[in-house]
């Protein structure tokens, strides 16, 4: 009795666990891939440059309606517009640039000197356990004193011209640079170390190699703080026996109670810091690309 199979397809079974040959002759479709889209290319709405200048761009508003409707007295704080004249007027006539250049190469001589100190005295402190018990104790010391409030004693070591200026914002600059640099070559992972001695790496190498590199992240943060601290030094600085500068401007301007030129002052060093800023982030991204990091949602 047949049972309706071929000799072709009669033979041994496949073996069990063996693919099942497919049914029909062609083969499966593969599953089809979707692009993916980072989620601040899929982000819509209002752009971010406009968020970040809506703060400002509505105080400037409340000020100006403020001083419009007299709430805000003239000798108490000049109006916006008052002020945007002033600053247009000192610019004309080369007072405000000549001081802007003037109280810029004060910063960048004390930021110079108080960088070269704070970060020498971090080196030698962090890498050596020795410096650190000849140095960071002195230090820890001397930055507990307000540094402001040693401008009596530079005004009597240093006389009254531009040292005593530059002192003051060399010193507040040191002591954040010490206090960054030091931290951050004290917080680079130990197994990081320990991976470059295995590799070979001598003493100098490591520092070169690991612990610098390491230490950077935290020497770009004190380099911000110090940027900070030296405009804040400045305005002090220059209230000691000024003839230029923009601390002599708003001196000046105190005297016969011109609110508007001592806003124009303060928006300027407002202005410069926020320059100052922006250049150290650009440097950051620059120098630590090797470093992922969280930039919000």
């Amino acid at each position: 009795m047949s049972l309706g199979l071929s000799p072709r397809s009669a033979g041994p079974a496949p073996p069990l666990g063996s693919a099942a040959a497919p049914v029909t002759g062609t083969a499966p479709r593969p599953p089809e891939l979707e692009p993916v889209v980072a989620v601040s290319g899929r982000r819509r709405g209002v752009p971010r440059w406009l968020r970040r200048v809506t703060g400002p761009v509505a105080l400037l508003v409340v000020w100006q309606l403020l001083s419009a409707t007299g709430v805000l007295q003239e000798d108490v704080l000049a109006s916006p517009g008052a002020i945007a004249r002033t600053a247009a007027g000192l610019v004309a006539d080369g007072t405000l640039p000549s001081a802007m250049v003037v109280s810029l190469q004060r910063v960048a001589v004390g930021l110079v000197l108080g960088g070269v100190v704070g970060t020498v005295l971090a080196l030698l402190s962090g890498l050596s356990r020795v410096g650190e018990d000849l140095i960071d104790a002195t230090v820890q010391m001397l930055r507990s004193i307000p540094w402001v409030g040693v401008i009596p004693l530079f005004i009597i070591w240093l006389g009254i011209g531009e040292a005593p200026k530059i002192a003051l914002i060399a010193l507040g600059v040191a002591f954040h640079l010490y206090l960054n640099v030091y931290a951050g070559i004290r917080g680079v992972d130990a197994q990081l170390v320990e991976a470059g001695t295995s590799l070979g790496l001598g003493r100098w190498g490591l520092v070169r190699h690991v612990v610098l590199p390491g230490a950077l992240p935290g020497a770009m943060t004190g380099l911000r703080y110090s940027l900070a601290t030296a405009w804040l030094a400045l305005v002090f600085g220059e209230q000691v026996n000024a003839d230029d500068g923009l601390g002599f401007l708003m001196n000046q301007a105190r005297e016969f109670f011109r609110t508007d030129v001592i806003v124009v002052c303060l928006v300027v060093y407002a202005l410069l810091g926020l320059l100052a800023d922006f250049l150290v982030r650009t440097l950051e991204r620059l120098l630590l690309q090797w470093r992922p990091t969280f930039t919000g949602k």
